[in-house]
């Protein structure tokens, strides 16, 4: 097995062991990014130079016999929305094409701290709006389960490196499903914590009530090890928890016999892709086979979270973007006035998707519409964590799909807006909520395109969902790769069928 095909943690025994070094582990991925990623376009910046040199310093340490990190000197990407000190961060837009910030944000700091080496920034959704990772003001980021598929967004850059192992760990960040519906696409897991369990001190704002970071790894363990490092209290960051963080790994064994598991019928509605309700009734199926008790459940509001989602994202996203006006920094476009300058920078700095949030945004907050909409929402929103509360003195967790349907065709949806928020109505209600929730992995369609299903635990009950993945990870076998060749080409329809178990191969329709 090639450096490059193995987990967060093999590698991590691995380096441990002394059998391989940090450089060899940085220098088999810098050669698959080399290799795949002139065609999957998942990085905005790429950084073999650096990474290296940071795999030596891990490599020099452990030879000294320094006491080590048990990721230190496995790689990382990092999405290009959150800070990094001396590298470029763009948020995939024209206004930040050159920003360079001074400083780390705190969960790249904590990374950097336990010697894992950047290779470089990833692709997304310009400012993390959007859904399939096209509005991106760069290029769009193409799903290596077909190339001519999205991988989801905002975090499709990072999903798409994590599955086709260009990295086996990344940072994303979830407002309203931006690590867990790229992951669902890509067929990797990706957790969104509970709000203020990870720092969002560098955390380039979206909408700041509901923005998280959180991991993108193939396994669950992998997450699990990784979460580790970036969980915890920061005084830099105001709405950050001051809870004790548990050891995440030791979680993972626990099985899930005795669970009480809710199946959410809103989440699971006869809308969805048939083949995406096959896979996540099977996955609940063998989750009851090992013990546990699935019942269904209703989160009535759930109905109403994409528009209450839109109201207060939008909102805060028309205020979060007010500070991008050409005075102090990003970019600046000629003006005859500060208005006119002011007006220029801001209408060719930001792409057509938030444009439209910014001006949907500030016609909530304007006076006439403020009570009516926004205030309306956060009370709605207030009903929809109700919900939660009410299914958790009932269930241990929920469940459901990821998303209503595979990845679709790049282009497919880019005229059509209210469409493309569609893919996200299964994650939005717990974003509004601010309670944990994890996408896994369960299948394949019958054109082979992963289908994720969505786990949601009580607030900081994190370990839980990694508990629950592992054991789906158990029955169903190790999360599969995109069938990419040995030289590096991808392939097409018609060989897409990967090697794997049974459970985890195609799905018929019904």
């Amino acid at each position: 097995m090639e450096l490059f095909e193995m987990t967060a943690l093999e590698l991590s025994r691995l380096l441990q062991k002394k059998e391989v070094s940090a450089v060899e582990v940085v220098t088999a991925f810098i050669k698959r990014i080399g290799a795949l990623e002139p065609r999957l376009k998942t990085l905005l910046t790429f950084t073999p130079a650096g990474a290296l040199q940071e795999a030596e310093a891990v490599d020099r340490k452990r030879h000294r016999g320094e006491p080590l990190s048990p990721l230190a000197g496995v790689p990382v990407v990092i999405k290009d929305n959150i800070s990094t000190a001396g590298l470029r961060t763009t948020c995939a837009s024209r206004m930040l094409a050159n920003y360079i910030p001074p400083y780390d944000a705190t969960a790249v700091r904590l990374l950097r701290k336990a010697g894992l080496p950047i290779l470089g920034k990833t692709n997304l959704d310009e400012f993390a709006m959007g859904s399939s990772t096209e509005s991106s003001y760069f290029y769009p980021t193409r799903n290596p389960w077909d190339l001519d598929r999205v991988p989801g967004g905002s975090s499709g850059g990072s999903a798409a490196a994590v599955a086709a192992a260009l990295a086996p760990l990344a940072l994303g960040s979830d407002t309203g499903g931006s690590i867990r519906q790229p992951a669902a696409l890509c067929g990797v897991t990706g957790l969104r914590p509970t709000y203020g369990r990870v720092s969002r001190y560098g955390l380039i704002a979206f909408a700041s009530s509901l923005d998280t970071i959180g991991p993108m790894t193939l396994t669950a363990a992998d997450g699990a090890l990784f979460m580790g490092l970036i969980a915890g209290y920061d005084p830099l960051d105001p709405t950050s928890l001051n809870e004790p963080v548990p050891d995440y790994c030791r979680e993972l064994e626990g099985g899930v016999r005795g669970l009480r598991i809710g199946l959410v019928k809103e989440r699971l509605a006869a809308e969805f892709d048939p083949q995406v309700i096959t896979a996540v009734r099977r996955a609940l199926e063998l989750l009851q086979e090992n013990g546990a008790v699935v019942e269904e459940v209703s989160l009535p509001h759930t109905a109403y979270s994409l528009p209450v989602y839109y109201v207060i994202g939008s909102a805060e996203a028309a205020s979060n973007l007010g500070r991008f006006d050409g005075v102090r920094f990003g970019l600046r476009e000629p003006g005859a006035s500060i208005t006119e300058m002011s007006s220029a920078t801001r209408g060719r700095g930001f792409g057509p998707e938030v444009r439209r949030r910014i001006m949907l945004g500030t016609y909530l907050l304007s006076d006439d519409s403020g009570h009516r909409y926004y205030v309306q929402a956060q009370k709605v929103r207030a009903l929809i964590r109700q919900d939660y509360e009410n299914a958790f003195q009932r269930f241990d967790l929920l469940a459901g799909a990821t998303t209503p349907d595979p990845a679709f065709k790049l282009g497919s949806k880019t005229d059509q807006p209210l469409e493309m928020y569609r893919t996200d109505i299964c994650t939005l209600d717990d974003a509004l909520a601010g309670v944990p929730s994890l996408s896994a992995p369960c299948g394949l369609s019958a054109s082979g395109l992963p289908i994720g299903l969505q786990l949601t635990a009580p607030p900081l009950r994190e370990g839980l969902l990694f508990r629950v993945a592992h054991c789906l990870e158990q029955v169903l076998g190790t999360p599969v790769r995109p069938p990419l060749a040995a030289a590096g080409t991808i392939l097409r329809e018609g060989e897409r069928r990967p090697p794997c178990s049974h459970r985890m191969g195609a799905l018929s329709d019904g």
